[in-house]
Parts: C-alpha cells; sequence; structure tokens
C-alpha cells in the first residue's frame, strides 16, 4: 500500500463543498480541513504509486474551486 498526502488551497467559502467531494474517493481514508498555508489535507491509501497520480489527476485536479495541490507520498523504510 502507499500512503499519500493532499495539500489542497481553494476558492474562499469552497471548503465544505469540495470536502464533502473529496470524501466520495474511495482511497481518501481522512479529509479535514487546516489552519495554516494550507485549507484542506486529504490522506489516500491506495495500492501503489501509480494510483496515487491517477487519483490526484483524474479526480482532485478535477473538482471545481480547487486553486493548488500539494501531494506528499510517504518514503517506505
Amino acid at each position: 500500500m502507499t500512503i499519500a498526502y493532499v495539500l489542497i488551497n481553494c476558492e474562499l467559502g469552497a471548503e465544505e463543498s469540495i470536502m464533502e467531494k473529496l470524501k466520495e474517493i474511495e482511497q481518501a481514508k481522512e479529509v479535514f480541513g487546516t489552519i495554516g498555508t494550507h485549507d484542506m489535507m486529504v490522506k489516500l491509501d491506495a495500492e501503489n504509486f501509480e494510483k496515487v497520480r491517477d487519483i490526484v489527476s483524474r479526480n482532485i485536479q478535477k473538482i471545481e474551486k480547487i486553486r493548488t495541490i500539494s501531494t506528499l507520498v510517504k518514503k517506505d523504510n
């Protein structure tokens, strides 16, 4: 399994609707708002790196009112 954290910035006032759409993604294990540099964070638990990349590019990036995304993939020891 590959764990990734997706940090998201969105348009003001769009947080709740975006979080609801993110929760519909099967591999999204945690979705929560943050205070600081980013507006929210999503924890993904996927089969492999390619699946993470697919989820981010085909699902998350296509959600309206998302401005920026940063993806951090957990390094295996």
